[in-house]
């Protein structure tokens, strides 16, 4: 997931907020979630303010009991492969079976293009969620579904 629309206005990138309407489609996105019946393990999120917030209203509109982990190399310079590898690990090491990760373009671009056989790397609207079916054993998965607020409206 991408986090929701954000202010350009802040000291630093790492600053930046959302904006009402960041707030707004990361609730829609939790509301398609649920009507789509998605659970999540964990939630792993970068430690930038814009997606610690997307990350936050999106779970307090799931309605689920959900942990909430933060990433330090989870941010829009970070290395696809490192995130790749780090997921594999942590869903192996953890038993978890359904993780969303909540970050920023152009990693969440290149990260479904390294975690699917497609290799296919969607331009992410603000919200916007890539749905991978994804093989552990083969640690790469299908992408089945890329949906933003946008198509929910």
């Amino acid at each position: 997931m991408r986090h929701g629309q954000a202010s350009n206005s802040a000291s630093s990138d790492a600053q930046r907020q959302l904006t009402e309407q960041g707030f707004l489609e990361a609730k829609v996105m939790a509301k398609w979630a649920k009507e789509q019946k998605l659970c999540f393990d964990r939630v792993i999120v970068s430690p930038f303010i814009r997606a610690q917030q997307t990350a936050q209203a999106f779970i307090k509109e799931l309605d689920q009991v959900v942990e909430m982990q933060t990433v330090s190399f989870i941010t829009p310079e970070g290395q696809a492969n490192e995130v790749h590898d780090y997921i594999d690990g942590i869903c192996q090491l953890e038993k978890l079976s359904s993780v969303l990760i909540v970050s920023h373009m152009p990693l969440v671009s290149y990260l479904v293009a390294e975690m699917t056989f497609e290799h296919n790397a969607p331009i992410f609207p603000t919200a916007g969620i890539a749905h991978i079916d994804y093989d552990l054993q083969r640690m790469k998965g299908d992408l089945k579904s890329f949906t933003s607020p946008y198509d929910l409206c």
